[in-house]
């Protein structure tokens, strides 16, 4: 493939839809189309639900390792490079999760597919506003999360269009990582090109041990709430009789509620503050998790779908934020500790899900355990608004 455009030939609408295309690559295809395509592994290629909650965990422990590789990793030629590996690296192993049916090599697929998330996500975020920076242009960051919103709903669309052609479950992933190659050619051809070397910010007040304890805590339990939900939306629909087969609306509809959730909650942020705004998408959330434990029913569980896919976004984009902004002297490094607490909690969760499923039989359980682990961040973040930052 040829090298990047130079600087001078790229416009902002190039690189920004460029990097939009990368996120669907590497979080909507590599690690999103996995829930879609769970239940149906559970049915046709005997994957357990504890083995289903395994393989998330692992996932997330790829994505840990990258934000740890993106953390220590400074060069600028190297984070562009490494960036640009993940995105054809996203569609073979998407296409490899349909190559075989043994555990380990879903787990090896899982994992590198964890290592091009963080890359899309952390180095890709880093190219793109660096660039825009650079341009003399507006670091809109906020349409550069898009892409999350829309992997979810291409993950969604894809295996309702495939299910209804009858594909089986490895048929579909290599469907997805035939989709994958519309979205490969934009994030390819438009990568931010090389940055030049990164100039140290200069010095400036670090938050206070307490204040920057307290964010990473209620990060950890957003990672917690996040996952799962990303790991469990269609099986928790799947599994009430009365639901089978409706499973792929209620993760569309988080595609449909997350992709313009950063603008919305970037106003609400301009009202009542980022700790403000924060503490309204947590309670959000949780009323989201309840909702399919306390009721039955379709539209319990589409509810829930649209709370968390309209929150967690929203939760991602203001945390980072805000530790940035209060970390002037090296946000990178704080955002590095943030991400990697709510890796911990992406690694746990579903795993400890897994199991507590299968042991009960039913996701209720792991449901009220979520919604008190995000009642546990919205404590720390009550605590974070007493404390000086």
């Amino acid at each position: 493939m040829p090298e990047s455009a130079p600087i001078s030939r790229l416009q902002a609408w190039q690189v920004l839809l460029g990097g939009i295309c990368a996120l669907v690559l590497t979080i909507g295809l590599a690690r999103f189309a996995y829930t879609p395509l769970l239940p149906r592994m559970h049915a046709q290629a005997g994957l357990g639900v504890a083995d289903g909650g395994l393989l998330a965990a692992i996932n997330y422990a790829g994505y840990m390792s990258g934000a740890l590789l993106a953390a220590w990793i400074e060069s600028p030629a190297w984070r562009q490079r490494l960036y640009s590996v993940a995105l054809p690296l996203a569609l073979v192993i998407t296409a490899l999760m349909g190559w075989s049916s043994s555990f380990g090599v879903w787990a090896a697929s899982r994992y590198v597919g964890g290592l091009c998330g963080a890359a899309g996500m952390l180095l890709g975020s880093g190219l793109v506003q660096g660039w825009l920076m650079r341009s003399g242009h507006r670091p809109e960051l906020g349409l550069y999360f898009i892409g999350l919103g829309l992997g979810v709903a291409v993950s969604a669309l894809g295996a309702m269009g495939m299910t209804r052609l009858d594909l089986d479950w490895a048929a579909q992933w290599q469907g997805f990582a035939l989709l994958g190659l519309a979205f490969l050619v934009p994030a390819w051809l438009w990568r931010p090109p090389v940055p030049p070397p990164v100039v140290k910010a200069a010095a400036g007040r670090a938050p206070s041990r307490q204040w920057m304890a307290l964010m990473v805590a209620a990060y950890f339990c957003a990672g917690w709430g996040f996952v799962i939900n990303a790991t469990f939306t269609v099986a928790i629909v799947e599994k009430q009789p009365l639901l089978a087969g409706q499973g792929p609306w209620a993760w569309l509809l988080v595609g449909l509620a997350a992709t313009p959730a950063v603008f919305l909650w970037d106003r609400v942020a301009r009202r009542t503050g980022d700790v403000g705004a924060l503490l309204i998408a947590f309670g959000l959330q949780i009323v989201g998790v309840l909702l399919p434990a306390l009721f039955d029913g379709l539209a319990a569980a589409l509810l829930g779908a649209l709370l968390y896919g309209a929150t967690f976004i929203g939760i991602v984009s203001l945390t980072l934020a805000l530790v940035g902004r209060r970390s002037p002297s090296n946000p990178g490094k704080a955002m590095a500790r943030l991400t990697l607490s709510y890796g911990v909690a992406q690694v746990s969760a579903p795993a400890l899900t897994g199991r507590m499923v299968e042991a009960s039989g039913s996701f209720h359980a792991a449901l009220w355990l979520t919604a008190a682990v995000l009642a546990v961040g919205v404590a720390c973040l009550l605590a974070v608004s007493r404390v000086r930052p």
